[in-house]
């Protein structure tokens, strides 16, 4: 299938590229989550027409993310778990509950842009969590998790 790139994607192209992927991630996630449009001979002179304007809102969000970025930068964080004697947590942090603590802290973020590789946080301790503000931003926080007993 060839479509038309809304946005810049990671692994896939820039903005305004034409591009062929499978049937199926055309279909059912890039389309339907405004990221493309089908290459059809309307749609691609209708997004020419378009073009300044969607580049003018692609940098619009780069840079708002780049004033999230900066505001975050050096940003610790502390939760607080109930845990045992060794430290291990009774449940776990996830990317919920640094939401809503980064939330409570002033700023501003949304579930899907932590990253959490490892997972769930289970120990006590410090540990670092990287935020993706944008497709080229990506901000590294310390998450401090302390234990209540």
């Amino acid at each position: 299938m060839e479509i038309i790139l809304l946005e810049k994607i990671i692994n896939l192209g820039e903005l305004g590229e034409i591009v062929n992927v499978k049937d199926g991630y055309g279909r059912n996630f890039l389309i339907p989550q405004g990221k493309a449009k089908r290459a059809t001979d309307s749609n691609k002179a209708e997004f020419e027409v378009k073009r300044v304007e969607i580049e003018k809102q692609q940098a619009a969000l780069l840079k708002s993310a780049q004033k999230r970025a900066k505001a975050l930068e050096g940003f610790v964080l502390e939760v607080k778990q109930k845990s045992g004697m060794d430290g291990k947590l009774f449940g776990s942090v996830t990317n919920i509950d640094i939401t809503e603590a980064i939330n409570n802290g002033g700023h501003e973020v949304v579930k899907a842009e932590i990253r959490m590789p490892d997972g769930p946080i289970k120990n006590t301790g410090e540990h670092i969590v990287t935020l993706n503000l944008h497709q080229e931003i990506n901000v590294e926080i310390k998450v401090n998790v302390i234990g209540e007993e």
